[in-house]
């Protein structure tokens, strides 16, 4: 779930502040005293204050005083356990409406220094959230403006108001006095809506390579009911006399950038270029999806891994830091079938030795065969436009990538192999699986089943017909 948190009176003790600033002003200005309790707002009419002097108070000293908030009581705790409950944090605040020198500056100062998490942090002017709560496809926002909340629920956005002195005759928007009391409605809301555990993962993908991989980074991104998407990493790929894998790198990163981008997906700190070599060819270096799945793994309790090209940047990853093993666990695809005689198939065969690392390491795997399961995710381009095509721009580029991929040619069948490690976490009820003893790899590329400690799971059998219908459905649906 995304959650949009305003600052001021939400987060912060805005009003409280304000309040004594403005009492402390009054006794060094006439020292008449509070005239209106029950104002609307502390700056008009609690206090016999010309207008020309309240404007010259607030605006001259209003930068100070928001510099010199503290965070409300639990709201610090509270956002720490919406986030480790895998909800998305959006700080959206109407500080950039001209009364601040610099409003982003001072906003993110002040939420380091209070330790307020934050995954994205949107400064809007007066009244504008809105627009901006649709945008970014907020599902809850908590705010404590009246007017911006019947702006931000015009736009289909659930609101929750802050409990303040001038909106408590407020009866439209369902209220809220205490951050433990958020955490409750929120908690019990995400366990009536949402029927499924949401699971940190990872992919890691070439994404450039063929037209498969766009379908699984989308299919992904529409399914962040059940995913908190920690990280997109780049595998690397390479087909003879073709680009470089540093040029696929480059091609597979703006491939991820352009799908996040239609489906309003915020990359920052998500998307990292991963090895450019194999470790078959002795690639042994440190790049940024190796170590940002090291730190992802090490921060949470538990982390999937959906592997979807040559597993290099994970094979890397477990043999830089082996204590890693515990907190993943891995959904690759690769190989083939084991009543196959062969895996000369283009995931495995990239990195023979990285399989090798991953055999070896004992870490959770389970792979997805291509020859003979997800083989079976074959459609065809006439049944593809059926479903998708015209309804938004992401669906004519699927359909235009999959009739003509780039490497393989104009084809109207192809399989969309890698959608199969999406759907395996999605709903494990559409696949059969396997336990078996951990196999040995032959030099011509087959396996060798002996009996052994090390156990892994092959997946036997996937429902295609209930995997597409997942699929299409949410390429289709709006938001």
């Amino acid at each position: 779930m995304r959650i949009g948190i305003d600052i001021d009176n939400c987060i912060s003790n805005f009003d409280d502040v304000l309040l004594e600033e403005y009492i402390k002003h009054d006794k060094e200005l006439r020292n008449t005293g509070i005239v209106d309790e029950n104002p609307i707002y502390i700056s008009i009419g609690m206090f016999d204050w010309s207008k020309e002097e309240n404007d010259e108070f607030y605006y001259n000293n209003i930068q100070r005083i928001a510099m010199s908030l503290k965070p409300l009581n639990n709201a610090k705790e509270v956002i720490d356990k919406l986030k480790a409950d895998g909800n998305e944090i959006y700080i959206i605040t109407s500080r950039d409406n001209g009364e601040y020198i610099n409003p982003e500056k001072m906003t993110r100062e002040w939420l380091e220094k209070y330790e307020i998490y934050f995954d994205k942090l949107i400064l809007t002017g007066r009244y504008e959230k809105g627009p901006v709560c649709k945008e970014n496809n907020i599902d809850i926002m908590i705010e404590d403006s009246i007017k911006n909340c019947e702006d931000i629920e015009a736009n289909g956005v659930k609101c929750y108001i802050m409990d303040t002195r001038y909106n408590k005759q407020e009866t439209r928007f369902e209220r809220v006095k205490r951050w433990n009391e958020i955490y409750s409605k929120i908690s019990k809301l995400y366990k009536k809506d949402k029927s499924i555990e949401k699971i940190n993962v990872i992919l890691d993908t070439d994404t450039y390579n063929e037209c498969d991989d766009q379908f699984a980074v989308a299919y992904m991104l529409k399914s962040q009911d059940r995913f908190n998407i920690e990280a997109i990493t780049v595998a690397p790929y390479h087909h003879d006399n073709d680009i470089s894998i540093e040029e696929g790198q480059e091609k597979s990163y703006q491939e991820i950038l352009k799908i996040c981008n239609w489906l309003n997906f915020d990359t920052e700190n998500k998307v990292f270029k991963g090895s450019n070599g194999y470790i078959e060819n002795g690639y042994n270096e440190t790049n940024e999806a190796v170590e940002k799945i090291i730190e992802i793994a090490k921060k949470n309790d538990k982390t999937y891994i959906m592997a979807i090209g040559a597993i290099t940047n994970v094979a890397l990853a477990i043999k830089k830091a082996p204590d890693i093993i515990d907190k993943i666990e891995i959904i690759w695809l690769g190989g083939h079938s084991p009543i196959c005689n062969n895996n000369k198939e283009f995931n495995f065969r990239q990195d023979i030795q990285a399989i090798k690392e991953i055999f070896e390491s004992k870490v959770n795997l389970t792979i997805i065969p291509c020859k003979g399961v997800a083989s079976n995710l074959k459609i065809s381009i006439y049944e593809l436009e059926h479903y998708i095509k015209g309804k938004n721009e992401l669906c004519n580029y699927l359909c235009s990538r999959f009739y003509d991929d780039g490497i393989h040619g104009i084809q109207t069948r192809r399989v969309i192999w890698d959608i199969s490690v999406v759907a395996y976490l999605i709903n494990k009820e559409w696949f059969e699986e396997k336990e078996m003893d951990c196999p040995e790899i032959n030099k011509d590329l087959s396996y060798t089943f002996n009996k052994n400690d090390r156990k892994i799971k092959f997946v036997t059998y996937l429902n295609s017909d209930k995997i597409y219908k997942d699929l299409f459905d949410k390429l289709v649906e709006k938001g």
